[in-house]
């Protein structure tokens, strides 16, 4: 078997021999360091050169402790602490944690005892570093989500607050009108806050990929119809909307709520943050899943300014928001969730008019006793 990638030890042993059609540990992301069974370095990639800035010939045919120096975050050395050589035999890993290294750096470390047989001595200690970069970015991500719900929370609950205490302290004081219309500001502002733990429910169940769908036929054109009568209700000119349907259209099983829910969203994009005439087209479409022919899309356009172009691969990010007018900026990558777990896929570009467009397609997913 032809042999490459070998480097010597400082006592000319070769510790880095890998059979030809193995892969190059050089090219693995994450650090990796082999100790033998003396607790000597025999493997030190490059991602682990970069990590600890120790290079590989510095830390080939070392002891692990002199080469990789690690400490907890309560100080303490961290190989003396674990002794993977002549602590217990039963042992077969260290899990991942925090460790610091010289200096102070933080690197995420894990470790995998292999022994020749149970309880036998060990014969290599694989030991795998990781920076703790994408832990911090999506702690920050956690942060913001909390910092942001926080403050959407706050002027509703505030309004609430406020209403309430004065209709408690001053009730006489106020007619029967005065009366109702606080009660219906506690009572909008009371939804707004079911909405924002709505959207923070859902977000979790999508980081998680516990979302779930419960599918019915649901009928796509009536509930577009649903949603542009209520944006009339509410106030908008009812020439503002133009539905276009496509018949025929394939029988859709999806979740009714959820579904609602996406429609919601684009449409009051495209109001709030659109002009000119809003266009939905639903149309059948190619299905996106293997082995069905048709699906259902749906097109929202508006004849607004539009996304930049450079903003386009933002849009379903958490945060984003395509104006200074309010909102969470948590609407578009739940959207994206909700159709991602339909089994269905959701792209943003520019409308014919100028403004914004978004399509979602959705499979048609017709149970099996139907097929």
């Amino acid at each position: 078997m032809s042999v490459v990638g070998t480097s010597a030890a400082p006592d000319g042993r070769d510790v880095r021999a890998f059979p030809a059609d193995a892969i190059d540990p050089d090219q693995l992301p994450d650090g990796l360091v082999v100790a033998d069974e003396h607790g000597r370095i025999v493997r030190f990639n490059a991602a682990a050169a970069r990590i600890t800035a120790v290079s590989p010939a510095d830390a080939l045919g070392r002891p692990l402790e002199k080469a990789l120096p690690l400490e907890d975050l309560e100080g303490r050395r961290w190989w003396q602490l674990t002794d993977p050589y002549g602590g217990l035999a039963i042992r077969v890993r260290q899990p991942e944690r925090n460790l610091l290294l010289p200096g102070g750096r933080e690197v995420l470390v894990a470790a995998r005892y292999v022994r020749d047989e149970p309880l036998g001595p060990l014969r290599r200690l694989v030991v795998t570093l990781r920076d703790t970069d994408a832990r911090r970015r999506t702690e920050r991500s956690h942060a913001e989500l909390i910092a942001t719900v926080a403050h959407e929370l706050r002027s509703p609950l505030t309004s609430v607050k406020g209403f309430t205490a004065t209709l408690l302290a001053k009730w006489e004081r106020f007619t029967d009108e005065q009366k109702r219309l606080m009660l219906e500001t506690v009572d909008a502002d009371a939804d707004r806050v079911t909405r924002l733990i709505a959207e923070l429910l859902d977000i979790s169940r999508i980081d998680s990929g516990r979302l779930e769908v419960r599918r019915q036929p649901v009928d796509i054109a009536a509930a577009v119809g649903r949603h542009i009568q209520a944006h009339v209700a509410a106030g908008q000119p009812a020439d503002r909307f133009l539905l276009r349907v496509e018949h025929p259209l394939p029988a859709l099983w999806a979740d009714p709520d959820k579904v609602d829910q996406v429609l919601s969203n684009l449409l009051e994009n495209a109001v709030r943050h659109g002009a000119g005439t809003v266009t939905i087209d639903v149309t059948p479409a190619p299905s996106p899943r293997e082995g069905e022919e048709t699906a259902t899309s749906v097109t929202v356009s508006d004849e607004g300014p539009g996304i930049p172009e450079e903003s386009m691969n933002r849009v379903f990010t958490r945060f984003w928001r395509g104006s200074k007018r309010g909102g969470t900026g948590l609407g578009l990558y739940i959207v994206k969730g909700i159709v991602e777990a339909h089994g269905g896929t959701i792209t943003v570009g520019r409308a014919p008019g100028g403004g914004a467009r978004f399509r979602f397609t959705l499979p048609v997913s017709a149970p099996a006793y139907l097929a």
